[in-house]
């Protein structure tokens, strides 16, 4: 005899399927179908199985022993559960998985660090690289804040993996931003080609991202825009060996996180100063254009390397 009343489990933007009395989560998620992560075999040693419970949290089990140990060790929220070790005991539960590929584990399992490069008053000549998430307010509108500090952290992990392979070095991280340098290790010609490539391979990565991940599971588009220039620039550190620590600054920072801003006036995500190109070995010809910056008394002549937006805002 059928169940008049299916307890079911609804997996925001996978599936919704049923759950019998006595099984796990995770039990249920992988008898349909759901990639769902379990590295330690569900035994309550790994977390990589922990869900968000976005609605149903009263139709839970109580957390047993294991849960409680793992959670107090990892610092869990409240609205945070082992699939493992959690049963549903009636009606339905809205959930999310949190840890859905190598990317997720790898942000928040194996953990992500590098040196970083300390240079201590001195004028040298860099690129400087400003990108900045559009789009991003109707986001934190319409979802949870751990689904907003959970893109971002996956957002700032794409971007900080491509600009570190260019042998780039982020110097801030500011709002829904980078600001980076590339230059340190090499000569200028040498570093305008890496940051050129660079905002390339962010553009490329970005395009799978959505398609694969953030369109998939948030029914949303992130867009960047990216400014870049070059010049001489003063280098000096605040004493800390960790992302903010460094500090460029002079004009040349001015101009290229102006063009970023520009960005959205010219409805061009990538553009450059004149300068920048001239230190590419390129033979395209991208538009170029004469335009005021703000802050800039003359004018600065850039050039379009980029595309149209697909989402305009004058707020994101």
């Amino acid at each position: 005899m059928k169940n008049k009343n299916p307890m079911t489990l609804e997996f925001v933007n996978e599936a919704v399927i049923n759950i019998e009395k006595d099984q796990t989560i995770l039990q249920a998620s992988l008898s349909a179908n759901i990639a769902h992560y379990h590295i330690c075999g569900g035994n309550a040693r790994c977390s990589t199985c922990r869900v968000l419970v976005i609605e149903g949290m009263e139709n839970l089990s109580p957390m047993n022993n294991k849960e409680i140990a793992l959670r107090e060790r990892k610092k869990f929220t409240e609205d945070v559960r082992l699939a493992c070790q959690t049963r549903v005991t009636s009606g339905k539960v809205k959930l999310r998985r949190i840890i859905r590929d190598e990317e997720d584990r790898k942000l928040y399992v194996d953990g992500e660090s590098a040196a970083a490069y300390q240079s201590i008053g001195e004028e040298k000549e860099l690129v400087l690289f400003f990108l900045d998430i559009r789009n991003f307010t109707p986001f934190i509108e319409n979802y949870l804040p751990f689904d907003v500090i959970h893109i971002m952290r996956r957002l700032t992990s794409l971007f900080s993996s491509v600009i570190n392979s260019f042998k780039g070095k982020i110097i801030e991280t500011p709002g829904d931003g980078i600001y980076a340098v590339f230059g340190f290790d090499e000569d200028i010609n040498s570093a305008a080609e890496n940051a050129y490539n660079a905002a390339n391979k962010i553009m490329g990565e970005l395009i799978i991202l959505n398609e694969n991940y953030i369109t998939r599971y948030f029914e949303h588009e992130i867009e960047v825009g990216i400014g870049i220039n070059a010049g001489v620039v003063l280098i000096g550190t605040k004493g800390y060996n960790n992302i903010g620590s460094m500090m460029v600054m002079g004009f040349p920072v001015v101009v290229a996180a102006r063009l970023e801003e520009l960005t959205k006036e010219l409805n061009n995500n990538f553009l450059v100063s004149e300068y920048f190109y001239s230190l590419l070995n390129s033979d395209d010809n991208p538009e170029q254009k004469k335009v005021y910056l703000k802050g800039v008394s003359e004018q600065v002549e850039v050039r379009l390397m980029g595309e149209k937006f697909n989402y305009i805002s004058k707020t994101t």
